[in-house]
């Protein structure tokens, strides 16, 4: 796929992947969810969902993540917060213009653009929240979070981007 079909697939997703209303409990299944996929996955990750106060709803940090995980965690959360699209939608939005973070007078310190960080969206509402997790390659981040929010939401017909 191109850059644009790329974008447009991310873009697409954040339009279907979409809450009619979003609670606590939702976070916590939600949540669950996606700690059982990575445990089949075997892979040792770090999740979080947080609300845009800055309310952390839900996070589980799996055996061998730690401090450096978090961190990873709060940059791609304040990419999600900042732009109200997927921290992997921003990674594609800068190469599609040979651009880097800097150029957008955003400190890499702060903000990551990289998969693994997805807006909660309500509908009728906006952006909420972010889910975010950290300790797989970018794409496979990104893609594990789709798969669990369209299991969650029962969304059958998400297109996925499974390898870049």
């Amino acid at each position: 796929m191109t850059i644009e079909e790329l974008s447009s697939v991310l873009q697409m997703q954040e339009e279907i992947l979409q809450f009619s209303s979003f609670t606590n409990a939702d976070a916590w299944e939600l949540g669950n969810l996606i700690v059982a996929e990575a445990a089949k996955r075997g892979a040792a990750v770090l999740i979080r969902i947080r609300l845009n106060n800055g309310y952390t709803v839900f996070q589980y940090g799996m055996d061998g993540t730690n401090l450096y995980h978090e961190q990873w965690l709060t940059r791609k959360e304040n990419t999600v917060r900042l732009t109200e699209k997927s921290s992997l939608r921003m990674y594609m939005d800068l190469r599609e213009r040979g651009e880097t973070l800097a150029d957008r007078l955003l400190d890499e310190k702060e903000y990551a653009a990289c998969g693994g960080g997805f807006p909660i969206r309500v509908e009728e509402v906006g952006v909420i929240g972010t889910v975010a997790i950290t300790g797989l390659d970018h794409v496979s981040e990104h893609d594990l979070l789709v798969k669990c929010i369209s299991k969650y939401l029962h969304v059958a017909e998400v297109p996925r981007i499974r390898a870049m």
